[in-house]
């Protein structure tokens, strides 16, 4: 059975939607520089199954591994391998932000100290 004309569309629009595992494979994708045909084989999974599994919402914390096995019954992918992925985007789309503010936060005190040695230099 060949896949519906519609599923490439769906499935890069899916990257925009953070409930889906479209925006999981495309967040982890930018981190990590891969291609969706990298990303399917480190899936084990076609790239066809790679669009349908980015259509699905993304596993809840509650019920995390209940929905990893659903997943793997419907689409046969290792629950292992998805989870680690998905755990990966986690961790990352949290640290850019504090690493962003660490920076400016580095530069505003870096900005502070030269304009303290100006003022020094000035009155001396």
């Amino acid at each position: 059975m060949a896949n519906p004309k519609w599923l490439e569309v769906a499935a890069r629009r899916s990257g925009q939607l953070s409930w889906t595992l479209g925006y999981v494979f495309e967040q982890y994708r930018k981190y990590e520089g891969r291609s969706a045909e990298e990303l399917a084989v480190e899936l084990d999974c076609s790239p066809e199954t790679l669009a349908w599994l980015s259509l699905c919402r993304r596993p809840s914390e509650e019920r995390f591994v209940e929905h990893l096995e659903m997943i793997e019954k419907r689409f046969a992918v290792e629950p292992h391998r998805l989870a680690a992925v998905v755990r990966h985007v986690e961790v990352l789309d949290v640290l850019p932000a504090s690493q962003e503010q660490e920076e400016a936060h580095e530069e505003s005190f870096l900005l502070a100290a030269r304009d303290h040695t100006t003022d020094d230099e000035t009155n001396s």
